[in-house]
């Protein structure tokens, strides 16, 4: 599978973790490259697009995403 369309613009990344690129690169290894199916992010820019995502958001908040999503 390719990275991630949202991978090259994707706000977490380029302003959240801009400072820490060795746990940047873990982190887009497991939610960026290749499925992104767990990407909290990503489940919030399929249903509802990119302005309803939080800066704040980790890859990883699913529960957090999934009630973004139910509000949504």
């Amino acid at each position: 599978m390719a990275d991630c369309e949202c991978l090259a613009s994707c706000i977490f990344f380029n302003d959240q973790m801009a400072d820490m690129p060795t746990m940047s690169d873990i982190i887009k290894q497991r939610y960026c490259r290749g499925s992104n199916s767990q990407c909290a992010r990503h489940m919030i820019f399929r249903t509802l697009g990119r302005p309803s995502i939080p800066a704040d958001l980790y890859p990883s908040q699913i529960e957090r995403a999934e009630e973004i999503v139910a509000a949504g």
